[in-house]
């Protein structure tokens, strides 16, 4: 089972940006897109982007549009989330992971952004 370190979050102040990176420890398979997810304190989990295996395909949700954009180093396996103009509703702990999601997903132990001033 594939299994990923998150890491990159902090403090920032609104307006600001981060960059993320996911490690896997294992290679995916050439089928695998890649997402970032959030997790805003006690909330579900929700999409913030995806990527196909050639990282010519991207999917953003409106809340994040124009703000984020993933990439991936398959050679590296690892998975980025670059992340400008934040604002506090984007705090939130991150975490990567395959898509869709399996039944059965398993989590990293995801990295927190926080945007206060």
């Amino acid at each position: 089972q594939v299994q990923f370190v998150e890491s990159g979050g902090g403090l920032v102040q609104p307006g600001g940006s981060l960059r993320l990176s996911c490690a896997q420890s294992e290679r995916t398979t050439n089928h695998y897109f890649m997402a970032w997810f959030r997790q805003p304190s006690g909330k579900e989990h929700e999409l913030v982007a995806n990527i196909n295996w050639v990282g010519d395909v991207t999917y953003y949700p409106d809340s994040v549009k124009g703000r984020f954009t993933i990439s991936r180093d398959n050679a590296k396996k690892e998975v980025y989330l670059q992340m400008t103009s934040l604002t506090p509703e984007d705090t939130a702990m991150y975490y990567c992971n395959t898509f869709p999601l399996p039944s059965h997903p398993a989590w990293g132990q995801g990295t927190q952004v926080m945007v206060s001033s």
